[in-house]
């Protein structure tokens, strides 16, 4: 049985009383994903300084919960870490716009102290340590990679997503795309899983990364920001070119680089090509509907054109990726679409 730690979401807004908008101005609610929740606080709040008329609020629930709520139509848009299926948007009877809005890694997370260097992982070995199959971090196939590091005698503690996750999607994808085993006799993809019975489950990214920073001998997967702004260590990761690559901005990006985005924006490319590439990347969505009353259509398409272009520039800072100039257009025109 999972250790269940609890996390609650917590919604923010573009200013902290959330109250009086000025004659005239414009209240806007979202929610979803928790993988790109620190860059939509800066967004909204920075579009908040520059335009007062209009409030934006956010709620990071998580991908399950948020899809939910736009579904049911009680959010005017919705955020997602894996893009909506057919059937889903099916559901909504107002249409429904995809638009990739933020992208960024997904990283192996680890708490050991005096290993000498960084911790390095090849595919067999980090599939074989969500399998359960590898259990303690002195075990001679971790050791035959990392030969100068002092590994500890010590139990691996993994630490899981507890809620419906679009993160525990894009990793269960890549677990599927490099292991056979994983995908035909294991979890397989999905958003919400059954972990080996030793896992600790937490809600959302800062309840994965504060687990795994309480813990030691814990290893976690979490977006790479929430990782650096909590001090972890990552792993790094062998590539499908066979290179062990260090999660940072720029592998991100050359991971992108090589994927294509498709015309309806569902892309999942689980094992991105080329040497510099890092592994685990994704994007992540904004669900927006293809139907609102003119003035909040006219509202939430300068917001959201506003984060897909001048909003881009916070994105390195705050651990994520910049998205490719080509994906940013292509993103901006589907938005200019919306009636």
């Amino acid at each position: 049985m999972a250790v269940i730690v609890s996390c609650t979401a917590v919604a923010f807004s573009g200013n902290r009383s959330g109250k009086d908008l000025p004659p005239g101005g414009m209240a806007l609610s979202g929610a979803g994903a928790t993988f790109p929740a620190p860059l939509y606080k800066k967004w909204l709040e920075v579009y908040r300084t520059r335009h007062p008329q209009v409030l934006v609020s956010y709620d990071p629930i998580g991908s399950g919960d948020g899809v939910k709520q736009f579904i049911a139509g009680t959010v005017d848009f919705g955020a997602r870490d894996a893009a909506m299926s057919d059937a889903e948007m099916a559901d909504v009877s107002r249409g429904v716009q995809l638009v990739p809005a933020v992208a960024g890694s997904i990283v192996l997370a680890y708490n050991l102290d005096g290993l000498g260097g960084p911790l390095k992982l090849t595919r067999e070995v980090y599939v074989d340590i969500f399998l359960g199959h590898i259990k303690a971090w002195d075990d001679p196939r971790i050791q035959r990679i990392n030969p100068n590091l002092k590994l500890p005698r010590m139990d691996i503690a993994l630490v899981v997503r507890q809620n419906s996750s679009g993160t525990t999607y894009a990793l269960t994808n890549h677990l599927s795309a490099i292991s056979e085993e994983w995908r035909d006799h294991g979890p397989a993809t999905g958003r919400l899983l059954q972990w080996p019975g030793n896992a600790m489950a937490a809600r959302g990214h800062e309840g994965v990364a504060g687990r795994i920073k309480l813990s030691r001998g814990a290893v976690g997967y979490v977006e790479y920001g929430i990782a650096r702004r909590a001090g972890l260590s990552m792993a790094w990761l062998e590539n499908k070119a066979g290179e062990f690559v260090q999660p940072h901005g720029g592998s991100g990006l050359a991971s992108l680089l090589n994927i294509q985005m498709p015309e309806n924006f569902r892309v999942f490319e689980p094992d991105p090509t080329g040497e510099d590439s890092y592994p685990m990347v994704t994007y992540s969505w904004l669900l927006l509907y293809r139907h609102y009353d003119e003035t909040k259509a006219a509202a939430l398409k300068d917001y959201v054109t506003w984060c897909l272009t001048d909003g881009q520039e916070f994105s390195e800072s705050l651990g994520f990726v910049r998205m490719p100039p080509r994906v940013v257009s292509r993103a901006v025109r589907a938005v200019g679409s919306i009636p």
